[in-house]
């Protein structure tokens, strides 16, 4: 994020401090698509994710005051909407163990045209462990550093190290020949 708008963001988390609408809408602007990917990555799904975001928004603006630093908004933010896929994912698995009749949901339809090389990336994403994968796309796509991840994922650093690891053999494994790796 550039310096600017990371400013601009740590203006806007203290006017929502004060209860300031346009700074709270403002923060939902500019934050929101990405926690909206975040959660989408975690949850393969819009609709799920869409719902999970919309309930960090009501406890981010509720625990806002808790916030420390304005500056860790980014990663706190995140850490809050990981916890709520991860409820719904819980959700999911215990829907799925009571009935296991069900075929698993479908994945996102509103997958994006990419090319050949791109969607067999895609493709070995989405098959990591959802631990995996979240570390993967907050630490590449979303350039968080290892501390930011670890506190948006609520787990150690040295965990997202190894979690880093282990989706780097992975995805080797898999893309070996597919992309000449």
């Amino acid at each position: 994020m550039t310096g600017k708008r990371r400013a601009l963001e740590e203006f806007l988390v203290i006017e929502a401090r004060l209860g300031r609408r346009a700074a709270m809408a403002e923060l939902v602007r500019l934050r929101g698509p990405r926690l909206l990917v975040h959660a989408a990555r975690l949850l393969n799904g819009k609709d799920e994710a869409q719902d999970a975001v919309q309930d960090a928004w009501v406890q981010i603006f509720r625990d806002l005051q808790k916030l420390k630093d304005v500056a860790a908004f980014p990663a706190w933010a995140t850490r809050i909407v990981s916890r709520c896929c991860y409820r719904i994912i819980e959700k999911r698995i215990r829907v799925q163990d009571a009935k296991r009749e069900i075929t698993p949901l479908i994945e996102d339809s509103c997958e994006v045209d990419l090319n050949e090389e791109a969607q067999i990336l895609r493709q070995a994403i989405d098959a990591l462990p959802t631990p995996q994968r979240a570390a993967i796309a907050l630490f590449y796509l979303e350039d968080m550093s290892l501390a930011e991840v670890a506190v948006s994922l609520d787990v150690p650093v040295g965990t997202v190290k190894s979690r880093l690891s282990m989706a780097r053999m992975s995805l080797k494994d898999a893309l070996k020949g597919d992309l000449d790796v």
